[in-house]
């Protein structure tokens, strides 16, 4: 992955727009690891391959960003996106990563169902 190019991003969420895509959206702030710290309260969602249809994708911010999918009656969005990727089959892979490197948020779009 890299460094989010807005101007990039943009543009391939506009090639998704209004159309059936599959939506992965994922947020963790540590769900994976094992803590010892009593005091620490982990947190996370999680959906795979929901198909939607939005009409307006957008991303804003300075970063990290915040990318949002407009569909007609609601919204699905994405805060501290922070690198993006277009794999091989042209879906659009978006990552957050926290100070340290960690995943945070990652919302990943695509004509196909994610594995």
């Amino acid at each position: 992955m890299e460094p989010v190019i807005v101007e990039t991003v943009q543009k391939k969420l506009e090639l998704f727009a209004n159309q059936n895509v599959y939506v992965h959206l994922e947020t963790t702030n540590g769900a994976y690891a094992s803590h010892n710290d009593e005091s620490f309260f982990s947190s996370g969602a999680y959906i795979r391959n929901a198909l939607v249809q939005f009409e307006r994708g957008k991303i804003t911010g300075n970063g990290p960003f915040r990318v949002g999918l407009k569909m007609p009656i609601g919204w699905i969005y994405a805060e501290g996106i922070t690198h993006f990727e277009v794999d091989s089959t042209g879906r659009l892979l978006l990552a957050g990563h926290d100070y340290q490197g960690r995943l945070a948020v990652c919302l990943e779009i695509g004509l196909t169902p994610f594995e």
